[in-house]
């Protein structure tokens, strides 16, 4: 890659953003824990550290950065979004987040009021996903090296026992679970970015759903993955997971809920809600078995009410996920090279 510059697109979680992590950072920083391309790594304490010797404790650690424009959107800000995004980036491991850190960096000019607004809205989030802010830093670049501000966060928590959640995990067979409708984040963003302005109300659907996880483990501990549809939407989640598993994943275009809205913009600017981002949503990939427990617990969830099954996982077309249409035919739902729309989180 010596011969090339990092574009736009490669931090669109597409397939560009993969071609650059295997390609340089897998290559250089490559190990076990990070090899297995999970949202957090999960590893078990030192036996000098076990609190509970009868229960093994494995921690989860994860961190992310955050550099949305704008800072503030419909049903959100970029202090919020980054609790949000750490927190459900260990519950998606299956683990209980505890503590974060957050890293400030923020460009000369940055209003004070702006400031404090983002690290209020930080605080209230962090309240309701029972987690503490411990550890942080702060750096000042001159402006116009930066855009007002960008966050980074490093998250821990601790995967109780049993619970073994890996995007490698996915059987044939098994039931993929969506918990609500898709779009609304990257939509969101997208309108209040361009000052787009529409008669029926567009907001983000960010929130920490690491309360969600723990209603569905405590249904059901068997889960196989767990995945947040972040940057590159449900279409690109979903082929995550089938090449991590090796297997092929299904999907019922019916099955999944766009909102009329999402909808509605999408058709007016050709674009598709699959590959929409969310930061309030998750996939689910469950036993058969599992499937009325998981999606019962889910319903009874503030963030998880309109769940439903969307589709299955097959030994069929491995490593692809196909997208059955409502007229009946099937089309392949690869992973795009770029992004529709860039520094969505």
């Amino acid at each position: 890659m010596s011969d090339k510059t990092i574009l736009l697109a490669h931090g669109s979680g597409g397939r560009l953003t993969h071609d650059l992590i295997r390609e340089v950072f897998y290559r250089y920083l490559g190990n076990p824990l990070l090899n297995t391309r999970d949202d957090a790594a999960v590893w078990p304490l030192p036996a000098t550290c076990e609190p509970l010797p009868t229960a093994p404790a494995r921690l989860a650690m994860t961190t992310d950065s955050y550099v949305v424009q704008p800072i503030f959107f419909p049903g959100g800000d970029i202090g919020k979004l980054a609790v949000c995004g750490t927190v459900n980036d260990l519950a998606m491991a299956g683990a209980q987040p505890l503590y974060l850190t957050a890293g400030f960096i923020l460009e000369e000019g940055l209003r004070f009021d702006d400031l404090e607004q983002v690290v209020a809205s930080m605080a209230h989030t962090a309240k309701e996903a029972g987690v503490a802010v411990i550890a942080g830093d702060t750096k000042v670049v001159d402006r116009g090296s930066a855009d007002r501000i960008f966050i980074n966060t490093a998250g821990v928590g601790l995967v109780p026992p049993g619970i073994e959640i890996s995007g490698a995990n996915a059987r044939p067979g098994d039931v993929v679970i969506l918990s609500g409708p898709v779009g609304l984040h990257g939509l969101a963003i997208m309108s209040q970015r361009e000052g787009l302005g529409f008669s029926f109300p567009l907001q983000s659907d960010c929130a920490p759903l690491n309360g969600l996880v723990a209603a569905m483990l405590q249904a059901d501990a068997h889960i196989h993955c767990l995945r947040d549809p972040t940057r590159g939407g449900l279409a690109t989640t979903l082929n995550e997971m089938a090449a991590q598993s090796g297997v092929g994943i299904e999907i019922q275009e019916t099955c999944i809920p766009v909102p009329e809205s999402v909808r509605a913009v999408c058709d007016l600017l050709g674009l598709d809600p699959l590959y929409a981002a969310n930061e309030g949503k998750l996939v689910s990939i469950v036993p058969p078995e599992a499937e009325a427990r998981v999606l019962n617990a889910m319903r009874q969830h503030r963030y998880g009410r309109e769940a439903v099954a969307i589709g299955q996982v097959t030994t069929a077309h491995p490593e692809r996920v196909v997208l059955q249409t409502p007229l009946g035919a099937h089309r392949i739902l690869d992973m795009l090279s770029g992004a529709q729309l860039p520094r969505i989180c």
